[in-house]
């Protein structure tokens, strides 16, 4: 199911806190972070905050440089990115700031809190996600309004559940030089099974008096579902595979073999090295230990269907990631019949019990290197 980029941002104490417990909102963020933030704001289509966010801060969630509101307009798009927020129970003050300012709204609840939050006449689209708050629900519906990017605010309930979901791609965390050592304080993140395993670091950067530090999520996902990390390696996969050695008689394909805990194994490509025949999915397995416990849970990510039958070695590779014990495969490409025809890797695969997902908005990217074969 598609969703937008799901950027989340948020900014905290050293020992981790958002907030203290006064009656006023304790600043973390320096001011020339803000104007970043507000910056990121104008980026994106869309911001979402919660309705304990609302009730806490009231806040009115614009974007208040006026160049930057303009190159919006410039670009075709709204003044304002669509305002979002989340309420299991409905119940929502009809004149807090985050109704009157800004442009539009979007309201995401439960069956029962779409009869109070109706009732309490919010301008605002009302949305039920049935019976109980629905992630993938919500997000779809924000895919339907043309929502490409969606930038969270919190709360840290919110963000908690989209990390243990599998549903964020990117967190941008600020670092305050302060301490709030009150345990009652609310947190970024509260208790649970975590999907995103370690995250990967890839900026920081001094404002002022805060740090600023973005990462990505690394876990692969665990079933037939993409994740956010799973676009992550197959996109690195199709970048593999323009390194391969051009062929007349071969495809160039990329491989990467991923721990479950987002642990790189292994990488390889078409043709690597000193072997004019070998795969990308044998290459990197080939560097794996084959008994490593990781490979039970790991996922392969290859810019192409593994092969079902081959004519340069007797084992294929959807039969060698069989008998790795690798039980996920993440693809872009479904083989055509180029070299060998009714190729099935990947339903060799699924009737063996591998979950197969395929992303066939990667196949352009995974076709670039072979289109000397396709014309």
């Amino acid at each position: 199911m598609p969703h937008p980029y799901v950027l989340l941002s948020a900014a905290v104490s050293l020992d981790g806190y958002l907030d203290d417990t006064g009656p006023d909102r304790l600043l973390l963020s320096s001011p020339a972070d803000f104007d970043r933030v507000d910056e990121v704001r104008a980026s994106v289509d869309a911001i979402l905050i919660g309705a304990g966010t609302i009730r806490a801060d009231n806040p009115r969630l614009l974007v208040n440089s006026a160049e930057r509101r303009a190159a919006r307009l410039a670009a075709g798009k709204p003044e304002y990115p669509l305002k979002v927020t989340v309420s299991g129970s409905g119940d929502l003050d009809p004149e807090a700031n985050f109704w009157h300012t800004g442009g539009d709204k979007v309201v995401y609840t439960t069956d029962k809190g779409a009869e109070r939050a109706e009732a309490h006449g919010l301008a605002a689209d009302v949305v039920s996600l049935g019976a109980d708050l629905d992630w993938h629900r919500l997000l779809a519906d924000l895919t339907a309004r043309g929502v490409d990017r969606l930038m969270v605010e919190g709360g840290g309930r919110i963000h908690t559940q989209l990390l243990q979901l599998g549903l964020a791609d990117e967190l941008q965390l600020v670092l305050a030089p302060l301490f709030v050592g009150t345990p009652e304080a609310p947190r970024l993140f509260g208790p649970g099974g975590y999907q995103a395993g370690r995250l990967r670091l890839t900026e920081t950067r001094q404002i002022e008096d805060v740090v600023l530090m973005r990462y990505e999520p690394t876990a692969p996902g665990t079933g037939p579902r993409a994740t956010p990390a799973d676009h992550h390696w197959l996109r690195l996969a199709c970048e593999l595979a323009t390194l391969c050695p051009p062929s007349r008689t071969a495809f160039s394909v990329g491989a990467v073999v991923v721990a479950a805990d987002g642990t790189e194994l292994a990488r390889g490509h078409s043709r690597e090295g000193d072997d004019p025949v070998v795969h990308a999915e044998e290459a990197a397995l080939a560097k794996v230990d084959p008994n490593d416990p990781r490979l039970a849970s790991a996922t392969v990510y290859s810019s192409l269907e593994p092969c079902a039958r081959r004519a340069s070695r007797p084992a294929p590779c959807a039969r060698l990631i069989l008998d790795a014990g690798v039980r996920r495969v993440v693809t872009a490409w479904r083989e055509p019949d180029t070299f060998v025809a009714a190729a099935d890797g990947n339903g060799l695969l699924a009737a063996q019990g591998v979950d197969v997902v395929v992303l066939p908005e990667y196949e352009e990217r995974a076709k670039a290197p072979n289109k000397h074969l396709l014309s």
